[in-house]
C-alpha cells in the first residue's frame, strides 16, 4: 500500500472508533491529514481558498480545538471521514495526472 492508502485506511478505522481516540491520536491524524492534503494540492496546483469554505480550514480548526473544547465522537467521526474523502479524491486526481490550478500559461 502507498502512504496515501495507508492514511485513508487509518482515518476510516479511527472514525469507526472515534469515541475511543485520545486527544493525542486525534491531533496526530488531523495534522498528518493537513500536511498530506496540502502537499497533494500543491502537486496538482490547487490553490487554497484560506476561507471557511475550504475543507482544509475545517481540519485545521479540528487540530486547534483538540485539548481546548472536546469534540463529540460524532463530530470527530465526521471530520475523519471528510479527511479520508479529501485524500481519496486528491489521490484519484494525482493518478490521472491532472493539473487543476493556473500555472501561468494559457
Amino acid at each position: 500500500m502507498t502512504a496515501v492508502n495507508d492514511l485513508v485506511s487509518e482515518l476510516v478505522r479511527a472514525a469507526n472508533k472515534a469515541e475511543h481516540l485520545s486527544d493525542v491520536e486525534r491531533k496526530g491524524l488531523f495534522l498528518r491529514t493537513v500536511v498530506m492534503v496540502r502537499n497533494m494540492r500543491q502537486s496538482i496546483a490547487i490553490p487554497s481558498a484560506q476561507s471557511n469554505a475550504d475543507q482544509i480550514v475545517g481540519l485545521q480548526l479540528q487540530v486547534a480545538r483538540i485539548g481546548t473544547a472536546a469534540e463529540t465522537p460524532e463530530g470527530v467521526r465526521d471530520a475523519l471521514l471528510t479527511a479520508a474523502g479529501m485524500i481519496r479524491e486528491l489521490h484519484i486526481i494525482l493518478d490521472k495526472g491532472n493539473v487543476i490550478g493556473s500555472t501561468g500559461s494559457p
